[in-house]
C-alpha cells in the first residue's frame, strides 16, 4: 500500500502541479525553470535572517551598486548573505515611492497616476515588520497605517490576493529581464526572483502564483536594472541601483 507521503506527491504529479521547492539554510538560492524560462530564486526566513532595505551610506550618498553595499556590510562587521536591486528610482537614485529604513520613513508613498510600470496600478509595497514580511497593494497598506521596520514601494503588483494583475495578458509579446519579490501566506518566507532572460509580466507573475505559491508578489524592476548577488549566484549589471533589498546574518 502506498504511504501517505507518496500519495501526496503523486497527487501533485497527476494534477500537473509542482510542489513549492524546499530551501535549506545553507543553500538559499536555486535555479528554477518555469514555463520555458530560467530563474534564480533565493528564499529567506525573516525570523532567522535580517531582511532590510537600503538606499544611502552613512555620508548620505547612495550606495549605487550591490558590490558597494556588500563591502559596506562586510566592513561593518556584519555577515553579508544577499542583495538585489529593490525598486524603481529617479536619476539621482532616490526612490520613486515609499521607503523605510530602521523604522525611519525616508520617502512618502507615491499614489499618483502616470506612465510606466511603477504607475501600472495597483502597485505595491514590500515590507518587513516584527520578524515577518509582506507584500501589499499600496492603498491597502496605507489604510492599515502600518509602521514597518523596512519597506520599499514599486510596481506593478504581480499577484494580488492570489490573482494575476488584471492588466497582464497571457498572449503578451512584451518581454524583458525582470526581478521581483513574493511572500508566503504566513509571512514567514520571502522569495526573491530574477529571470535569466526576457520574460513577460504574465509568465513572471505565474512563477510566483503557481510555482512559489505566494498570494502576493511585487515587480521590482526590468530591462537593464535586475541584478542579484548571493550564495552561489552573481548576476551583476552595469546599471546603477537606488533602493537595495538585502539579507544579512542575524546579529
Amino acid at each position: 500500500m502506498k504511504s501517505a507521503r507518496f500519495a501526496a506527491i503523486s497527487s501533485f504529479m497527476f494534477a500537473g502541479i509542482s510542489p513549492v521547492p524546499s530551501w535549506a539554510a545553507d543553500t538559499p538560492c536555486q535555479r528554477l525553470s518555469y514555463a520555458g524560462s530560467a530563474y534564480t530564486v533565493c528564499s529567506f526566513e525573516p525570523a532567522k535572517a535580517d531582511i532590510s532595505v537600503h538606499w544611502r551610506r552613512g555620508n548620505g550618498k547612495p550606495f549605487a551598486s550591490l558590490n558597494a553595499f556588500r563591502r559596506d556590510v562586510n566592513g561593518g562587521g556584519r555577515r553579508f548573505l544577499f542583495a538585489m536591486n529593490g525598486g524603481m528610482y529617479h536619476e539621482d537614485l532616490s526612490p520613486v515611492g515609499y521607503h523605510v529604513e530602521a523604522r525611519a520613513k525616508l520617502k512618502n508613498a507615491n499614489t499618483r497616476r502616470g506612465p510606466g510600470n511603477f504607475h501600472m496600478l495597483p502597485n505595491g509595497i514590500f515590507f518587513v515588520e516584527k520578524g515577518r514580511a509582506g507584500v501589499m497593494e499600496t492603498r491597502a497598506f496605507l489604510k492599515r497605517n502600518r509602521r514597518p521596520d523596512y519597506a520599499t514601494q514599486s510596481g506593478p503588483m504581480l499577484v494580488i490576493s492570489g490573482r494575476i494583475h488584471p492588466r497582464f495578458k497571457a498572449n503578451s509579446q512584451h518581454r524583458k529581464p525582470r526581478n521581483g519579490v513574493g511572500v508566503s501566506a504566513d509571512g514567514r518566507r520571502v522569495y526573491f526572483a530574477i529571470s535569466h532572460g526576457p520574460v513577460t509580466f504574465w509568465n513572471f507573475a505565474k512563477l510566483f502564483q503557481q510555482r512559489l505559491k505566494t498570494p502576493n508578489a511585487l515587480f521590482l524592476d526590468g530591462g537593464s536594472a535586475p541584478q542579484m548577488i548571493g550564495p552561489g549566484v552573481s548576476r551583476p549589471s552595469f546599471a546603477p541601483v537606488g533602493p537595495i533589498v538585502a539579507v544579512t546574518a542575524k546579529k
